[in-house]
């Protein structure tokens, strides 16, 4: 039986990437650089991440347009449902996919065109490329 790929192995199909609300946890922004992506994280508050990635401090629910118009992919991991309309915007501000995770059994609560399974679950792809 074949392994489902990780989020990093979907989006690396991608070549600039924003990753919203990296917090704690930059081992996908991290696998995407290894692969080759321009990657950008942001948060509201400052986080430490891999020299390999650009980060900037900015708030999705009103975001600096700017951070976010070279990206060919948007993405939130364990976005809760709060920021996922402000997500899916942004991305479609400029023109970009949009894709989600949510945390544990939180609803996804913006349409989505498909679900991934992925290796740590489910991916939304809440607005294609």
């Amino acid at each position: 039986m074949t392994q489902p790929p990780t989020v990093a192995a979907v989006l690396a199909a991608h070549s600039r990437v924003v990753e919203v609300g990296i917090g704690a946890r930059p081992d996908v922004a991290a696998a995407l650089a290894e692969r080759g992506c321009a990657v950008t994280a942001t948060d509201i508050e400052a986080c430490t991440v891999p020299e390999t990635v650009r980060f900037v401090r900015d708030d999705v629910t009103d975001p600096e347009r700017a951070v976010y118009e070279a990206a060919d992919a948007v993405y939130a991991l364990r976005c809760p449902p709060e920021l996922q309309r402000a997500v899916v915007d942004v991305a479609g501000a400029v023109g970009a996919a949009c894709y989600l995770t949510t945390l544990g059994g939180e609803p996804v609560v913006v349409p989505v065109s498909e679900r991934r399974t992925v290796a740590s679950g489910t991916l939304f792809v809440a607005r294609d490329a």
